[in-house]
This record gives structure tokens, C-alpha cells and sequence, in this order.
């Protein structure tokens, strides 16, 4: 693709590397194919190309984003299945960052809009103010009618039925390994997770005791930012992040860590790609080093091994797996997870067009209601053709959005595989 910046707009690093990445696309449309809001809307301007075209022209005249521009790149949910299918490497993930940051400089969002994104703001990456407004969501629900705003509605919608206690598992401490120590690791413990679902990281911490790994939480650990970066607010994302690299790396001062553990692959994706967002910054050798040892847990567990299987506990149970845009796209891990489940004796399905988004995306599922909706249909239509007995996903958002449209219970696979070497039942199973 041909650009035509100025020498002075290219003197801005971030507009540089913005048309590095414009000039590799070469406009072949591959991306149209995979791309989940093209797939349900069929405007080319809701597909990768098109708002790159959108994205170019707002960057090179240097002018404010317009009501137009804004649509469009809203109704990008991030998924990223355009830069795994692209033949030309284009980074779409970058370019899309760039433009997000654009609009909320230099566009005037309706009155609503900016009320509700600061709702998401203070409330999601706190988990305490995080349970509280779960609380006030299931008084609130049976007047949702009453709601003029169906986004407003849709957060109703998304308080689970039981909110679970506080786990004290997400305090600062250390877990010792189970026998010999093979590993030293911080895990990363989230912020809408430990107000969603606290199963998840007590099965994580459980399965790597197992393993012989050594588990510390961090102390007082927060966002990592990926919440506020996704909505373009660098500034707070990027301070968040900075505390996040902070307490993560002050987790060495009981010892050197093999890994930084992560099982809400949305923030994986994010950690993964600190490197990039410290770029120039007097913390990016700090941020490169975080970045480095960030690992997925099913990538870690493949690498190091599960414990052995204890009894016959969900032997042959037919699981579908949901692969997370995150976890398939924004860190190309595929066959890890299903590996992991088929090693332990679980039946493993995989749906129809697995690359393609449920529609959850971070907050996407509240800012764009009726294309989640549309996606989260799609999604658990062909989940549930493959009709399993429990779906397993790596993603509490994914989580949360696909067990609001079926009645198959949903969980983490660390919790199938922690069920299957020794610990409890996962509690959507029953008893």
C-alpha cells in the first residue's frame, strides 16, 4: 500500500511505525475471510482492509477521527484472526492500537459513551469495586426493561447468577512445590477474574504444586493494563502496567523466576507484547524482561509436564474447546491446550470454525451488544453440534460470554486438567 506522511509526521515514532506496517499490506483481502464482524455485516468497512484503508486516511491527513472512522474501528473487536491468516505479516494488532489512541485524543464521544467507558474504567480492573457492581447488576436486573441504553442492559446481563467468595489464594504469599522443586513462577492473578470465577486460579496454583512448581503471588497485584489499553487509554494502561512489571519483578527477591504464569489469555496477549509498548521508555529493558518469561499455562505445562492422571475422574468426557482469539491469534498457541486435555484422557472436539470470535473481546461484549450477541449465537451454535458434556476455555471472558447462551457447563481447562490428577470436581460439573 502506497502512504504519503510528511518527513514530520514520520518524525513521530509511533506514526513511523504505523506506516511500515500500512505499506506492508498489499490490499489482497485474505483477512476478509476470517474476520468475524465482516462475516455478519458483509461492509467492507467493517473488515480489516477496509478500516485499514480508514485507519491510513485518518493518520495521513492528520485530522481528527470522524463519527464515520469511530464506527468502524469500534465494531473491531481486536480479535486478530486477520493476522494469522494475512500472508503479508501485516500487524494489525499495532495499527489497530495506534488508531484507538488517535480517536480518544482527538474525538468527542457522545455524552453516553464517555460515561459508560469510564464505568469500565474505575470498575473492571478493581476486583473489590469489580464484586460490588456484580452485586448492585443482580438487584438491578428485573428492572432491565426500564434501562434506555441496551449496553447498559447487557452489564446487567453479565452478572453471574452466585458471586463467588473471596479467595485468599490471590493474596501476596508463596506456594511451595509438591516434592522436588522443578520450577520457580509468579502467577498472574488477574483483576475481573478474581471477582468472576476464583476456581480458576486455585486450580492453576493447585496443578502446578503438583507439577514441582514453586507458585508466588505477587503482593497487592493489579491490572496489567490490557482493559484500558484496549480502549485506547495508553496513559492509564501503560501505568498500570508499569506496576504490574514492578510487582512482578520484585516476586525475584525470594529467587530467580522460570516464568511468569498467566491463565486469562486476553492479558497474556497484552504482557507478551510489553516489549513493544515500553519502546523508548527508561522501563523497557524491565518490560522486555517480563515479556520474555510471560507464558500461558497450558504453553508452560506442555514444556514441563502434567503430574500423573489419579483415578478415572472425567475419563473419556466428550470436552469441546473453545480457543480464545488470545490465545490462538494474539500468541499463536493452538495445540497446547488440546494436547494437555487428550494427554489426561479427555475427549477433545473442536468446533466448526474455531478461529472465529464469540464476540467477548475484553469489553466489546458491553460497548457493542448486538454484534456480541450476533457472534455469541454463532459461537455456541457450533459448540454445542458437537455435542459435548462440558466446554473448556482459557479465558474468563470467553468464559463468561459463552456460558450466558448455553446450558453446557463451561470452565477453565486448568480446571479439567487439575480435576484429573488429583483435585476436585470443577464445581460447574455439580457434584
Amino acid at each position: 500500500m502506497q502512504t504519503h506522511f510528511s518527513p514530520e509526521q514520520l518524525s513521530d515514532p509511533l506514526t513511523a511505525r504505523s506506516n511500515k506496517i500500512l505499506r506492508t499490506c498489499v490490499h489482497c483481502g485474505f483477512c476478509t475471510a476470517t474476520c468475524p464482524t465482516y462475516q455478519v455485516l458483509g461492509d467492507e468497512l467493517d473488515s480489516p482492509r477496509g478500516r485499514i484503508y480508514l485507519i491510513k486516511e485518518m493518520l495521513e491527513s492528520g485530522r481528527p477521527a470522524d463519527e464515520k472512522t469511530v464506527k468502524h474501528i469500534d465494531r473491531c473487536l481486536g480479535c486478530l484472526s486477520c493476522m494469522t491468516t494475512c500472508p503479508s505479516g501485516v500487524h494489525y494488532g499495532h495499527l489497530l492500537e495506534h488508531a484507538r489512541e488517535h480517536i480518544e485524543e482527538t474525538y468527542r464521544r457522545p455524552v453516553a459513551d464517555r460515561f459508560l467507558r469510564w464505568v469500565l474504567k474505575f470498575v473492571l480492573p478493581h476486583p473489590g469495586r469489580f464484586r460490588l457492581a456484580l452485586m448492585g447488576a443482580r438487584i438491578a436486573r428485573p428492572f432491565k426493561g426500564l434501562m434506555p441504553d441496551r449496553r447498559l442492559r447487557a452489564m446487567l446481563d453479565m452478572a453471574p447468577r452466585s458471586i463467588p467468595p473471596v479467595s485468599r489464594n490471590d493474596d501476596g504469599q508463596t506456594f511451595p512445590a509438591q516434592g522436588t522443586r522443578r520450577a520457580r513462577v509468579a502467577l498472574m492473578v488477574g483483576c475481573a477474574q478474581r471477582a468472576l470465577n476464583t476456581d480458576i486460579n486455585d486450580a492453576t496454583i493447585r496443578l502446578l504444586q503438583r507439577a514441582g512448581v514453586e507458585v508466588v503471588i505477587p503482593q497487592d497485584f493489579g491490572c496489567c493494563g490490557a482493559l484500558t489499553l484496549h480502549m485506547g487509554q495508553e496513559a492509564d494502561g501503560k501505568a498500570r502496567a508499569r506496576d504490574s512489571i514492578r510487582r512482578l519483578l520484585a516476586a525475584e527477591e525470594g529467587g530467580a523466576l522460570d516464568a511468569v504464569i498467566i491463565n486469562t489469555s486476553g492479558c497474556g496477549t497484552t504482557i507478551k507484547d510489553y516489549g513493544h509498548l515500553f519502546k523508548g521508555d527508561p522501563m523497557e529493558a524491565e518490560a522486555r524482561r517480563v515479556a520474555g518469561l510471560a507464558r500461558d499455562v497450558t504453553e508452560f505445562l506442555v514444556g514441563l509436564g502434567l503430574p500423573a492422571r489419579v483415578g478415572d475422574q472425567g475419563q473419556g468426557m466428550r470436552v469441546a474447546y473453545h480457543s480464545a482469539c488470545s490465545l490462538q491469534h494474539g500468541q499463536q498457541i493452538k495445540a497446547a491446550p488440546k494436547d494437555l486435555l487428550s494427554g489426561m484422557g479427555f475427549t477433545v472436539l473442536e468446533p466448526a470454525n474455531p478461529h472465529l470470535c464469540c464476540g467477548s473481546a475484553g469489553t466489546y461484549n458491553l460497548l457493542q451488544p448486538e454484534l456480541s450477541s450476533e457472534l455469541k449465537a454463532r459461537k455456541v451454535e457450533t459448540l454445542e453440534a458437537v455435542a459435548p458434556e462440558v466446554i473448556a476455555a482459557g479465558n474468563i471472558g470467553c468464559m463468561m460470554q459463552i456460558g450466558g447462551g448455553t446450558q453446557v457447563p463451561v470452565v477453565h481447562t486448568v480446571e479439567l486438567l487439575d480435576w484429573a490428577t488429583g483435585g476436585p470436581k470443577p464445581a460447574a460439573l455439580g457434584a
